[in-house]
């Protein structure tokens, strides 16, 4: 069951970029992280609204904190990123949420680190230094964006943290309900601000990129993150995190399907973060 649960999110997170691309081609990006984040927050409200009183006071900031590093910075961030950088190339470098889960819990957690695991972080940031700025002369091959990227890794690995540190003992499907409840109304409510209503009433094609931002958010935030806390319950946080090299291979499989570009530069970064990754997950 741990293997076909860590194929499954390799599968659903992989996936996730290229929707992101395909919906991007009617909406803007602040458009499209309020459609995901507000879609995945209706999709878990009914087990919010069953379980809310189960929820301590004291945990509702680190559930806060978690909603917003965990799902709304990043859901903005990854759509503004992939308005010009290869979907394939954005996979990759999700992979630095591994890196930068070790270094905030060693600098805001209290959480040991060895001399090991720092080279793994230095590798895994040289590679992005070569991913980033090794880009081509086409826009999806602007990689220079990749940064905002790096900003929701490190988002990424401030809500582990908080997860790990913060919120233990709580059920997976409770947590990441109740992270969602705390920024799913935000985002709601900016969705109307904006052009999504319009574009849907009189734009061609909005439906069918609505339709790729809904899949998006009910597998990729709402599933996704019920089945990696249920898989770090059933197996350790190093199977789990496994799905680290798995993510990137979909993303490039489905970017290429998709006619992107790839250069020898980008496979030689994806090699070296993959390497940084590696020597921080295997590292005493």
């Amino acid at each position: 069951m741990a293997w076909f649960l860590l194929i499954i999110l390799a599968l659903i997170w992989g996936t996730s970029f290229i929707l992101i691309k395909k919906g991007l081609v009617v909406f803007s990006s602040n458009e499209l992280g309020a459609i995901r984040i507000a879609i995945a927050f209706l999709t878990l409200a009914p087990f919010a609204i069953k379980h809310i009183r189960e929820v301590e006071p004291h945990r509702w900031k680190y559930l806060l904190g978690s909603g917003l590093l965990g799902n709304l910075l990043p859901a903005f961030l990854f759509a503004y990123a992939e308005t010009r950088l290869a979907s394939g190339l954005a996979g990759v470098l999700n992979s630095l949420t591994a890196l930068f889960t070790l270094l905030v819990g060693a600098m805001f957690f209290q959480q040991a680190i060895t001399w090991m695991r720092m080279l793994g972080i230095l590798i895994g940031i040289v590679g992005t230094a070569v991913l980033i700025f090794s880009g081509g002369d086409t826009n999806m091959d602007n990689t220079f964006y990749g940064i905002y990227i790096v900003i929701a890794t490190i988002c990424y690995g401030g809500s582990v943290n908080i997860i790990k540190h913060r919120l233990q003992g709580m059920k997976p499907l409770v947590m990441s309900s109740m992270a969602l409840l705390t920024v799913g109304p935000l985002a709601i409510v900016y969705m109307f601000m904006t052009d999504v209503v319009p574009k849907l009433q009189h734009a061609p094609g909005a439906w069918e990129a609505f339709m790729y931002i809904a899949i998006l958010a009910v597998f990729s935030t709402a599933v996704g993150l019920v089945l990696f806390n249920k898989l770090i319950h059933m197996s350790t946080t190093l199977f789990a995190s496994s799905s680290t090299y798995l993510i990137p291979i979909v993303a490039l499989m489905w970017g290429v399907l998709d006619g992107e570009a790839i250069h020898l530069w980008h496979y030689i970064g994806m090699v070296i973060i993959l390497a940084g990754v590696f020597i921080v997950n295997r590292a005493k």
